[in-house]
């Protein structure tokens, strides 16, 4: 993946301001899917979100290691980019969570399911009429396998 192309100081702002205007404008549009628990819609613009983000991440680490790239940038230029960063940084908080909302829920989801097979499994423990509900040795046990990382 290449850099932002710019041949000045202005020019390198200018596209930061479009790159960061763009991951901004993704992430407030995955933000409202996931608090409108409809997570599986951002499928369609992950690759887009995934490449600029990655862009902005080697862009800004250049700028860092060389400061002098945006030194000279008109003040106009400077102050946009500093909106524009306060915007992503708003959009990324909020973003961060509605993720961890998303998460918790699910994880609840994934528990209330798992003690219902456990429930179910322990019912059915036994044979004949006299047999025992109790037989699983250690009840704190996952009934299944839980990916933490999904």
């Amino acid at each position: 993946m290449t850099g932002l192309a710019a041949d000045t100081p202005d020019q390198l702002a200018a596209a930061l301001i479009r790159l960061t205007d763009r991951l901004t404008a993704l992430l407030s549009r995955e933000t409202e899917l996931f608090e409108s628990r409809r997570p599986l819609e951002t499928e369609e613009f992950q690759g887009e979100k995934t490449r600029l983000a990655t862009l902005y991440r080697r862009e800004i680490a250049s700028i860092k290691a060389n400061p002098a790239r945006l030194e000279n940038a008109n003040p106009s230029f400077k102050q946009a980019l500093r909106q524009s960063t306060e915007k992503f940084t708003t959009a990324l908080t909020a973003n961060g969570q509605a993720v961890q909302t998303l998460s918790t829920l699910t994880e609840g989801v994934v528990k209330a399911v798992a003690d219902e097979v456990a429930n179910k499994r322990d019912n059915l423990a036994g044979y004949g009429p006299g047999a025992s509900t109790n037989v699983r040795k250690n009840p704190d046990a996952p009934s299944i396998a839980v990916n933490r990382s999904a």
